[in-house]
């Protein structure tokens, strides 16, 4: 694995966003008043000089607060966003788990959205078809598969979504907080099917509050702080300087 090029590399990142330093009431007055130059605006660095580097085949745990830069980091792993400056380079394809229920429409049935959303990640209807099986087993949701999603509980929703991104084994798999959610069965159902990527080469970048998680799948973990790295290395160093500074135990 060492011989390898890393699955990713972020040298030097920052992201900065533009903020409007006042709030409008709808769309229309927002660009009424940026047409005529009235919208003042202020930059905020979502990520900082970010240096990383992801083995392949590892798992790779993220750690922070809330707004500490780890889902746009994510984020710039799944080519949603752009860096503003630095250099990054993802190598293979990649299945984001990124949000709960993300290409999936309230509408359509547990089955359809199946469809739409293995389309999503890019396989054709008839790969789909092949493994939806194998989704439903895993997802375990009966009879609501051909239910509409507006149905579902957040539960079924996590368990469906899970069940369609890692039904195949992707070069990188990004899951943001969506083991948070769901019963202690269906986690270790996913940690299971985690390990399992992990054996066959698969790289996974697990972000998650609950540093006992973080322990037990990755070999190596990053604290972002303010959109910057505060520490990068093992997983219990990195778990340990993290619970030091918010001050309990396991964070969740």
């Amino acid at each position: 694995m060492s011989s390898s090029p890393p699955a990713v590399s972020l040298e030097d990142i920052s992201v900065r966003y533009r903020v409007p330093t006042e709030r409008f009431g709808t769309f229309k007055e927002y660009m009424i008043r940026r047409l005529r130059g009235q919208v003042n605006h202020h930059e905020f660095l979502a990520l900082h000089g970010v240096t990383l580097s992801i083995a392949r085949g590892e798992v790779f745990g993220i750690v922070g607060r809330n707004g500490a830069g780890k889902s746009t980091l994510l984020k710039l792993v799944a080519r949603v966003l752009k860096p503003s400056s630095g250099h990054l380079i993802v190598r293979g394809y990649v299945a984001p788990l990124l949000e709960l229920g993300a290409g999936f429409h309230p509408e359509l049935t547990g089955r359809e959205n199946v469809f739409l959303n293995g389309t999503l990640l890019g396989h054709s209807q008839r790969e789909i078809a092949g493994r939806f099986e194998e989704v439903a087993v895993f997802a375990d949701i009966g009879d609501f598969i051909e239910a509409p999603l507006r149905t579902y509980s957040t539960g079924m929703v996590a368990r469906l979504g899970f069940a369609v991104a890692t039904a195949w084994v992707p070069d990188i798999l990004i899951l943001d907080e969506v083991l948070a959610v769901g019963d202690e069965p269906f986690q270790r159902k996913c940690f299971e099917r985690l390990r399992l990527f992990r054996d066959s080469g698969a790289t996974v970048l697990f972000v998650s509050h609950n540093t006992a998680q973080v322990r037990n799948m990755c070999s190596q973990a990053a604290w972002l702080e303010h959109g910057e790295v505060r520490a990068w290395g093992s997983t219990d160093e990195v778990a340990t300087a993290y619970e030091v500074f918010t001050g309990g135990g396991a964070a969740r």
